[in-house]
């Protein structure tokens, strides 16, 4: 593993969806998240996540150093329990000794990709291997232009149980719920801070660079039925020339701009971007790694 990061990044993602649902609310019968008081749309933080994870443990094959530790299926202990059986320390799974704990933490932060990157609380009895801030943090994403999300009724042909078929009639109904189009805007933050040092992560330049290639392509490999038409449209990173940083994070992204040109937008080209470079501050550098 290379060294950790050392410079401080804040960074800009726009995506869209058109016709699906970008990420279902379970408290309101799965249908798009939504601002009940603006109308803008809303994608969580934690569902962009599950998307970068899926594309990093996908790329390579849940392997270390990039294993996830978070993912589809997974039972936390298990994937804890290999920490103290690598170590010897597979007697002390159900105690709480602060020098296992520390030792699992730092196997943790090795093998796992997300755990580098966006942390871990992993400090329940069993194996425990304490509580990870991870440098890397987003906020929810919200569209530029309202929604209106829309409850769709479908039928099937097939019947689920003999029962059902029994009760005669020609088909089943459902529903799926849709927005016709959404741009959304994402914030994000990487910490040097939280990377380095005796209880950083140790999230490197390399993790970065996959965490951007990530965020690029994660759309194309969370393809359903439910998801309609996304991609990213862009990302904007603004790299800061030292791990403090050199400038406000909300300074820079009121540099980035989204026009919304059409009352009923319905594709990408209905919005215009924009990204004011001049006379940025002094040590500032902006990046499109996904251009």
């Amino acid at each position: 593993m290379s060294d950790p990061i050392a410079d401080r990044y804040d960074f800009v993602l726009l995506f869209d969806v058109a016709d699906g649902n970008p990420n279902g609310d379970p408290d309101a019968g799965n249908m798009p998240r939504i601002d009940p008081e603006t109308g803008n749309g809303l994608v969580t933080d934690v569902a962009l996540k599950r998307k970068v994870r899926n594309y990093v443990g996908l790329k390579n094959e849940n392997r270390a150093p990039y294993e996830i530790y978070v993912r589809e299926g997974s039972v936390l202990q298990m994937q804890r329990q290999p920490a103290y059986v690598e170590l010897g320390l597979e007697d002390e799974g159900k105690k709480t000794k602060a020098d296992p704990i520390a030792k699992a933490r730092a196997f943790m932060c090795k093998n796992f990709w997300d755990v580098r990157a966006f942390g871990a609380v992993m400090s329940t009895e069993h194996f425990n291997a304490g509580q990870v801030r991870g440098p890397v943090q987003m906020t929810f994403a919200r569209s530029i232009n309202r929604i209106l999300p829309i409850d769709h009724a479908i039928t099937r042909v097939a019947r689920e149980t003999e029962a059902r078929a029994a009760e005669g009639g020609q088909t089943e109904m459902g529903s799926k719920a849709t927005v016709a189009y959404g741009l959304y805007r994402a914030h994000g933050f990487v910490s040097p801070h939280l990377a380095a040092g005796a209880k950083g992560t140790g999230f490197s330049d390399q993790d970065l660079a996959l965490l951007w290639e990530a965020l690029g392509v994660m759309f194309d490999h969370d393809r359903s039925a439910a998801r309609g038409l996304m991609a990213t449209r862009r990302l904007i990173v603004f790299r800061h020339d030292s791990g403090l940083g050199n400038a406000p994070a909300h300074r820079l992204f009121e540099r980035v701009t989204v026009t919304q040109k059409a009352d009923a937008p319905r594709a990408y080209a209905d919005f215009e971007v924009a990204l004011d470079g001049a006379g940025l501050p002094a040590g500032i550098q902006v990046l499109e790694p996904c251009a």
